[in-house]
């Protein structure tokens, strides 16, 4: 392996080693150094959103002024280099290292500082010129809103609605097709299984209710406030002007903070967003729970349900196939519940003007986004679309559940209704059985049209 060549360069501290073809100066060389702990930096879309914000500012700067013309255009040139992530390697920084993503924000002006130096053929600083009018405790929390914003956007939502596509279908092909209700893990009374996949899709499309609602907050940007929400050294109309190109940039619905010390000081719009990742996390386990219950067997469980059959199971049981996907969608929402976990102790770390948590708030956050994203999507393709359903099996289980007795309290009363329930259980017979073998049509007391209507599973899944 070829020795690494390095270049001296220097900041306020001094002179450090840089990797000669690195694009970061010694800023970032030190963050790298100093934070050799988990080996990932940040996510892509918070590298673009980044380069978007420096654009931004750079145009900004430049209408109102503070940064020449020629500087401020390459400065942008090299910021929509940047986004096309062909320089991604450029940014080694940890996301554990200063909790205001300073660390970050310097590796992002000197890459860009140096790419604009080549542009211009002319010196651009990443101080002065790239980080003009801005300091990394209005930038970098910004990167993450308009990261997490983003990928809420095209990722998240498209993929409930993706899933909740699939479970309405199965809703409908199934809306006739009884089984028996289940609570507690025990016997209840008939509902379809449509109704219960009715049920799911309709936690999906809350879900998406839940992230629509928060994205007005979320959007909302501290970007302009600089080192403590007041603005020190910027052009007045800089938030204004800067929050503008990059809306305009983006195509997304970004705004400036109605209050920026509130905005600077706070992540709650993050800690938000998670919990709304957290309850769709919390939806998905349910509904995963439920089928691979309705799938187990095949011959010792429920089998209400076959799940398609997508890969051996067992390295030692032949023939034995396993609810995979499922179980790597549990495994998913596991770790966005931990996630979301991070993200409010992370919210709640900061001291007077600043959060000093947001790196991790951010990977955490994208890490979750993407995760149910592409679990979701994965679940409705290779399970759900393929789910099929045991129908005579689903009616039998029905038909054999004590709770049909139910609708017999109308006419006999909760105390005898029990009664044959009891019956029905200890003999192992139907309820329409315990109800002959007790004698109620013998005496009169119940007629077989009636128990015809009052024992009709279906008219038992929905009111009357």
């Amino acid at each position: 392996m070829a020795e690494i060549e390095y270049r001296i360069e220097h900041d306020t501290m001094g002179e450090v080693r840089v990797p000669k073809d690195a694009l970061y100066a010694a800023q970032t060389q030190r963050a790298v150094e100093n934070f050799p702990i988990s080996g990932t930096g940040l996510e892509s879309t918070q590298i673009a959103a980044l380069a978007r914000i420096k654009k931004a500012a750079a145009l900004a700067n430049k209408e109102l002024g503070t940064l020449d013309g020629a500087i401020a255009d390459a400065i942008a040139a090299a910021a929509d280099d940047v986004v096309t992530g062909r320089y991604d390697e450029h940014f080694p920084v940890d996301t554990y290292q200063t909790g205001s993503g300073t660390s970050s924000n310097m590796n992002m002006n000197e890459v860009l500082a140096n790419l604009a130096t080549q542009k211009l053929g002319a010196p651009v600083h990443p101080n002065d010129h790239v980080n003009a009018s801005q300091s990394s405790n209005d930038v970098f929390p910004t990167s993450v809103h308009i990261a997490v914003t983003q990928a809420l956007i095209d990722d998240l939502i498209p993929a409930l609605d993706h899933l909740a596509v699939a479970l309405e279908a199965k809703a409908e092909l199934w809306k006739d097709a009884v089984k028996s209700g289940r609570t507690h893990l025990m016997d209840a009374t008939p509902v379809t299984l449509g109704q219960e996949f009715g049920g799911y899709a309709r936690q999906m499309r809350l879900g998406i209710e839940r992230v629509q609602s928060v994205l007005p907050r979320v959007g909302e940007v501290p970007l302009g406030g600089t080192a403590v929400g007041t603005g020190i050294n910027t052009p007045l109309g800089f938030p204004q002007k800067v929050i503008a190109l990059l809306a305009a940039e983006t195509e997304l619905p970004i705004t400036e903070a109605k209050d920026h010390f509130e905005a600077q000081a706070n992540r709650d719009g993050l800690v938000e967003a998670s919990g709304a990742l957290r309850t769709i996390a919390v939806s998905l386990t349910k509904i995963n729970n439920d089928i691979r219950w309705m799938g187990s067997g095949p011959n010792t469980g429920l089998g209400e349900l076959h799940i398609p059959d997508l890969q051996p199971g067992s390295s030692i049981m032949p023939g034995k196939v396993n609810p995979v996907v499922p179980e790597a969608t549990l495994m998913v929402c596991a770790r966005v519940i931990g996630n979301d976990a991070t993200v409010a102790w992370a919210g709640a770390s900061g001291s007077f003007e600043l959060n000093v948590a947001i790196p991790v708030m951010g990977t955490a956050l994208l890490e979750s986004i993407r995760l149910l994203s592409n679990a979701m999507r994965v679940l409705a393709d290779k399970t759900v679309d393929g789910l099929e359903a045991n129908l005579e099996r689903s009616a039998a289980y029905a038909g054999m559940s004590p709770s049909i007795v139910t609708p017999l309290n109308k006419l006999i009363g909760y105390e005898a209704a029990a009664k044959i329930a009891k019956h029905s259980v200890a003999r192992g017979i139907t309820v329409r059985e315990a109800v002959i073998d007790l004698g109620y049509l013998e005496r009169g007391e119940l007629t077989e049209a009636q128990l015809d209507e009052k024992l009709d599973l279906l008219s038992m899944t929905h009111p009357g």
